[in-house]
């Protein structure tokens, strides 16, 4: 595959940004509005991938120092990143 896939939501459905995503070769999977002119054909298998990675996050934010980002070394920070996708995996 040459693109890239880019997962996003309805908000993102312009047709100035998919023309943007395509100059550059990426693909979009962004489903359309409900009020769009000519719908785009959505791969919804890959979309509720987006779903699960939206969750990830949510699960990660309830540790506060991953949300509130204290360690201001990327070394560091990566380390609280590890600390709490393993406590989000155990709980």
């Amino acid at each position: 595959m040459n693109g890239k896939l880019i997962l996003a939501d309805k908000g993102y459905d312009s047709d100035k940004f998919v023309r943007w995503l395509k100059e550059r070769s990426g693909i979009a999977v962004i489903p359309s509005r409900i009020i769009a002119n000519y719908p785009r054909k959505t791969d919804w298998h890959t979309y509720k991938e987006r779903h699960l990675v939206a969750n990830l996050f949510l699960k990660l934010k309830n540790n506060r120092r991953f949300a509130t980002r204290y360690e201001k070394k990327a070394l560091y920070f990566r380390a609280v990143v590890c600390l709490a996708c393993i406590l989000a995996w155990l709980l």
